[in-house]
């Protein structure tokens, strides 16, 4: 027999967990209405109304690659590059392989005033730089867990099919196995410590005067316009240091930029 802790310990758990799958879909149903209603805005060309709806799903919890992706679209439509620009490029953060999202940044981009020549690299860097961007995190965490999963069912082949024939195929099937499990793990790790350490930013204001200091008066540097995609370096107090592609450096107002 169960002792009364035991028992109550299992309702605790089920209970936590009709409510979490309860509490769950809820708010899913409740982002699938209010994304309904966003697009019915849109479709009537209420983009501000569209856009309330959208930003209300992202901060009720909800990230998801649809509806930063309409996010951007309606914000193109109000006229507002930089923050249409800022959208699609987080829905290609979660989906890189998005062939929407991917012309319709490139479309926005084409309208943008600032067309900064990117400093040359080496050709073996842009072909490792293009094969982490194929996958977002989520991506190849799932693909060096397929690898995982192959692995382990050569090991248990290979060790409890007795026969020679099946052996051999287990065997070479581990080998290739472990060598692409270990080369999405470099790949994974890779992406994650570029996504924590390395953040980019989109200009959402018309035009910004970067300084050479993070100070108001200090001598201006360059000036660059809204949609500009830049790295941000450092942050003092209420400024961000920058890097533009072509490597030239300076300072600007937190506010004036948001970060992808």
């Amino acid at each position: 027999m169960f002792s009364n802790n035991y028992i109550s310990f299992i309702s605790i758990l089920i209970f936590l967990s009709i409510l979490f799958f309860f509490t769950d879909n809820v708010f899913a149903s409740n982002a699938d209405s209010l994304m309904q209603n966003g697009n019915q805005y849109y479709q009537k060309k209420e983009y501000r109304k569209a856009i309330d709806l959208y930003q209300k799903i992202l901060d009720e919890g909800y990230v998801g690659t649809a509806v930063y992706y309409n996010l951007g679209n309606a914000y193109y439509r109000e006229g507002k590059i930089g923050y249409a620009i800022l959208n699609y490029e987080r829905a290609l953060k979660i989906s890189p392989g998005n062939n929407n999202v991917k012309y319709n940044l490139a479309f926005v981009n084409s309208k943008t005033i600032d067309k900064i020549n990117t400093l040359p690299s080496f050709f073996l860097f842009d072909w490792w730089q293009s094969l982490l961007a194929l996958f977002a995190v989520s991506g190849w965490v799932y693909i060096a867990y397929f690898f995982y999963i192959c692995l382990l069912i050569s090991i248990g082949l290979y060790f409890f099919v007795k026969r020679p024939k099946f052996q051999r195929y287990s065997f070479f099937a581990g080998i290739i196995s472990t060598f692409f499990l270990i080369t999405t793990i470099t790949l994974l790790t890779v992406k994650y410590n570029q996504e924590m350490n390395i953040k980019n930013g989109i200009i959402v204001e018309s035009a910004v005067t970067v300084k050479q200091s993070p100070d108001p008066t200090s001598n201006d540097a360059f000036v660059i316009h809204e949609g500009l995609k830049v790295r941000i370096e450092e942050s003092v107090d209420n400024w961000f240091e920058i890097r533009l592609k072509d490597g030239k450096v300076g300072w600007m107002p937190k506010k004036d930029l948001q970060i992808i």
